[in-house]
């Protein structure tokens, strides 16, 4: 383990990060490097070649074989394709060789990742290129080089391009709503993000044991063991020694990748944990999150451990989300969510506060999209997980501010007093103003907003790039109203007052899991999308194409197939999870269960001839019996069910919520109550307490 003296030698160094580069490179070619990633211009051969050398004599110092462009297609995963940086130097010998080419563009076969109808099967050539604003680092062996991937034909295949347009499209409208303000300094807003990052921790062998943990990542079955978090000792508590060594390789893992890993504390169901890092622009912090999610499990596995990162493993505690804590930044450094304390800073920090909140307000259909997939359903609404219902959290002192400025009265804080945009001094919005409201989807934090809904599993890049590009729609909006004013001023609190008013529906302090919530909600004309058959058909909504036609974040094409690549995979999950079920429920449950009621049958036969009591015998094996019987009837109907799976994307979505998940349901029920009356030695797998309590 790493001395804290050692941990800033230990941090960063298998990246080659901005220092390396200025000391391996010429001025000139870091200079052109530089250019590139601020101004977005290419860069020439002969500069490539040179980044590339010292690229491959860095990696080989440390190490490294091989370089792999590393991407992130439609899978929610990362991807890689190894080559080796030999070629042959004549006479039986090599020479290793990288160029500025090989660094610049890959070729990697597209035909085999999702497309959504973007890309026929036959046709698979695609390409991976560069991206330079992401640093390269050393994973295993293997240069790998942070790129985006495309279409032969050009199209976006993968989750960093629609980011990176994204973050360049909202840095250009919030520079136009500065310079209103008269700041001529800032050239770039940049979209921050800090993830924090829950996750189980289980034994592997124990895992191994579980073939629905294998197959889907979830437990499909298990009792409610004696035990879960009713006595709330676990959130926040000490950290047992076999997770606290696995912490600490994972940290010591992270920050050699350059990960900002900052914090690590236990979450409040047993075996869950949590790991933050410090924020960094949305595009690092997608990367890093990936790479992180990567690290968790391999890390795991070298401690006989396994990292699950579904939304919900195990039922009946809580499950598990990522919280992404969103913002923007100029390059000046100022976080433009920050309430200012001079009536100049108010102004703009009310104007991006209402953008904010017009945003989720006008596309709060689609951001609840972009959290949409099975592992999620089994999660919102939950006690640990905001409600599908999107809303906005304030605080009592900035929604009184607000409420001030809609009704035009004087605001009873710290001095009673009219607001006037602009012009009077906003009181101090404490980031620990108010109490934290666990229940809101978005949460504003004190100079963020919080989004709460992600699942555990996922990529960040989706909910950030409909952040991103929200944001650029209502700023563009604004500037364009602003802009050709004669009285900046008075239209300037004329449209905070607007805008307020027309979306002050979407705010909302109370408690999300309140059933009164939900009506409230509906009377305001909230979505309250529960399912995500029932969200994912507003991802392809006319404004919501528009919204990201408009914006050069997708085209109509790439847009659609995001739609049908999710679409898909809600179908696919379910199935597999079905199909494992059944496999389960044949090989594993019933032959265990009829052999632990063959057994009773026995022993009460015994009994009865020896004219002992064996009512116990006789009750429990009745009851097996019926329930095996449900069982195998629930079975059979989940087999007749997969086998009439619609074969149009929409209708197998819509088919697998409404017939695979109650027939599941009904598996489950029935084979959960076997296994409370089966004895242990009998049960066919791991239970809930094994799995929970082993580590």
């Amino acid at each position: 383990m790493c001395e804290t003296k050692k941990l800033p030698e230990l941090f960063g160094s298998m990246v080659f990060n901005e220092e390396t580069m200025k000391e391996r490179l010429s001025s000139a070619s870091y200079g052109a490097w530089k250019t590139s990633v601020t101004d977005g211009t290419p860069l020439d051969l002969s500069t490539a070649n040179e980044i590339a050398e010292a690229m491959k004599q860095w990696a080989v110092e440390k190490g490294a074989t091989h370089y792999t462009h590393w991407f992130q297609p439609m899978t929610g995963v990362t991807a890689e394709k190894h080559d080796s940086f030999i070629a042959p130097a004549g006479g039986g010998k090599i020479m290793m060789e990288f160029s500025g080419k090989e660094l610049v563009r890959g070729e990697p076969d597209a035909s085999s990742f999702p497309s959504g109808g973007l890309r026929a099967t036959f046709e698979a050539r695609g390409y991976t290129a560069w991206d330079p604003t992401s640093f390269a680092f050393i994973k295993e062996g293997s240069l790998c080089i942070p790129t985006i991937f495309c279409s032969y034909s050009g199209e976006a295949l993968d989750k960093k391009t629609p980011l990176l347009r994204s973050m360049e499209e909202v840095s250009r409208q919030a520079v136009r709503i500065l310079r209103l303000f008269g700041d001529t300094e800032t050239k770039r807003v940049t979209a921050q993000v800090g993830p924090e990052q829950e996750y189980f921790l289980i034994d592997k062998a124990l895992y191994a044991k579980r073939e629905d943990l294998r197959m889907t990542g979830r437990t499909l079955f298990g009792a409610k063991p004696p035990r879960g978090q009713e006595l709330e000792d676990h959130y926040f508590g000490a950290i047992k020694p076999r997770v606290a060594a696995y912490m600490q390789d994972l940290d010591e893992t992270l920050w050699a990748l350059g990960v900002l890993s900052k914090t690590k504390h236990n979450e409040v169901a047993p075996s869950q944990h949590e790991m933050a890092p410090v924020y960094s622009d949305a595009n690092t912090a997608c990367d890093q999150n990936q790479l992180a999610m990567e690290m968790m499990k391999k890390v795991a596995d070298r401690h006989g451990l396994v990292c699950l990162l579904h939304e919900k493993p195990f039922a009946g505690v809580n499950g598990s989300g990522k919280h992404d804590n969103w913002s923007l930044s100029t390059d000046t450094g100022k976080n433009l969510f920050k309430p200012g304390s001079t009536p100049h800073q108010n102004a703009r920090f009310l104007l991006f506060l209402a953008a904010f909140i017009k945003g989720v307000d006008d596309y709060q259909d689609f951001l609840r999209a972009t959290v949409a997939f099975p592992g999620n359903d089994h999660r919102l609404g939950a006690q640990e997980a905001p409600p599908a219902v999107i809303s906005i959290f304030l605080g009592d002192e900035l929604e009184a501010v607000v409420e001030s400025i809609i009704n035009g009265t004087d605001f009873q804080g710290s001095g009673k007093r009219t607001l006037e945009i602009g012009v009077d001094v906003l009181p101090p919005i404490r980031q620990d103003n108010t109490d934290r409201n666990r229940t809101s989807p978005m949460a504003f934090t004190g100079n963020k907003f919080e989004f709460r809904m992600l699942g555990s599993s996922q990529s960040i890049s989706g909910p950030n790039i409909a952040l991103n590009t929200i944001m650029a729609e209502e700023l563009q909006q604004f500037a364009d109203e602003l802009e050709g004013s004669a009285d900046f001023q008075a239209d300037l609190q004329t449209l905070i007052r607007r805008v307020f008013t027309e979306h002050q529906r979407i705010i909302f302090n109370g408690n999300g899991y309140d059933d009164s919530w939900l009506e409230e909600a509906k009377r305001r004309g909230l979505y309250n999308l529960t399912s995500t058959a029932d969200a994912l058909p507003m991802y392809t909504a006319p404004k919501n194409v528009e919204l990201f036609v408009k914006h050069g974040i997708y085209t109509r094409e790439e847009i659609e197939a995001r739609a049908e690549i999710h679409i898909e995979n809600y179908s696919t999950v379910l199935t597999i999870e079905a199909k494992t079920m059944v496999d389960m429920i044949r090989h594993q449950i019933l032959p265990a269960v009829s052999g632990y009621a063959d057994q009773l049958c026995q022993r009460a036969s015994h009994k009865d001839a020896l004219h002992v009591s064996c009512r116990y015998e006789s009750d429990t094996a009745a009851q097996i019996g019926a329930l095996t019987d449900a069982l195998l009837a629930a079975c059979d109907k989940l087999e007749q069910d997969l086998a009439a799976v619609p074969a149009d994307s929409a209708k197998a979505m819509r088919y697998c919520h409404d017939i695979l998940i109650p027939g599941m349901a009904d598996a489950r029920a029935a084979a959960d109550h076997l296994e409370a009356l089966t004895a242990s030695d009998c049960w066919p797998f791991p239970t809930y307490s094994d799995l929970l309590f082993s580590v």
